[in-house]
């Protein structure tokens, strides 16, 4: 069992899970912006592995992964800082990044660092569900990692029940089919598209991300989903208002 499963035993509704970016804003602050969020008392917290060409994120993330990359982040560095925040840190992590991020470091050598980070959970937005059968899947379980699955407005229920089934810890349920980045409300289209994969009785729980930014979109899409990932609207306002704001920004959403 990992940790997420483990996390879901002991609770789930309404969890809410943070993305912030490695190195951002300041190379030193991934120890500390992981301490942070632990504190204000999230459930799990997305790792975000700084990438050149993140096709998924919009300019928010974007912009924070170009300034981890010039404050001199990389793998080796992330790795080394995770490590040491391993010794204190209970909240699950889950490490989102990039499929060449993997192949360029070697592909072994990725997995065996992140289980010595104490990481179960991946997410590669850009794995081949084929690549994932034929491959990967295989690699994984040797080294007891997880990969979750992202699904949008566009996937057809046969793939969901497909992805349902190599699901180990959530599915990713993207909530429009576009890249990141708060976006208002939830709209009348999204609720009806949450409501036929809540009405898919899948085994998996559901995790919803892209576009949500606060208390109101939290509220609403916990209603469809187990909880929510938060990301652009953070690393705006860790960008905005520094480390020692991140309570601030926490509280008024899971209060």
């Amino acid at each position: 069992m990992n940790s997420i499963q483990e996390l879901f035993q002991k609770k789930d509704k309404e969890l809410l899970s943070i993305y912030f970016t490695c190195g951002y804003p300041k190379l030193e602050d991934t120890t500390h912006v992981i301490s942070a969020l632990e504190e204000s008392g999230v459930d799990f917290i997305e790792v975000g592995l700084p990438y050149s060409d993140p096709l998924a994120d919009g300019p928010t993330i974007q912009y924070s992964s170009q300034r981890a990359l010039e404050n001199g982040v990389n793998l080796d560095v992330i790795f080394e800082q995770l490590s040491t925040i391993k010794k204190t840190n209970k909240t699950p992590l889950v490490l989102m990044g990039y499929l060449n991020q993997m192949l360029k470091y070697g592909e072994e050598k990725f997995c065996q660092k992140a289980v010595d980070c104490g990481i179960d959970t991946l997410i590669f937005p850009d794995l081949p569900m084929v690549e994932f059968e034929n491959h990967y899947k295989e690699l994984f379980d040797k080294y007891g990692l997880t990969n979750v699955f992202l699904i949008t407005p566009h996937t057809s229920n046969e793939r969901i029940r497909k992805i349902d089934s190599y699901s180990k810890a959530f599915i990713y349920v993207v909530a429009s089919a576009s890249i990141t980045g708060a976006k208002g409300d939830i709209s009348n289209n999204q609720v009806l598209y949450f409501e036929r994969i809540k009405a898919m009785n899948l085994k998996s729980k559901l995790i919803i991300g892209f576009g949500i930014s606060d208390k109101q979109t939290f509220k609403t899409a916990c209603e469809y989903a187990n909880g929510t990932i938060i990301g652009s609207a953070f690393i705006k306002s860790l960008g905005n208002n520094g480390i020692g704001k991140i309570n601030d920004f926490i509280k008024p959403i899971i209060s």
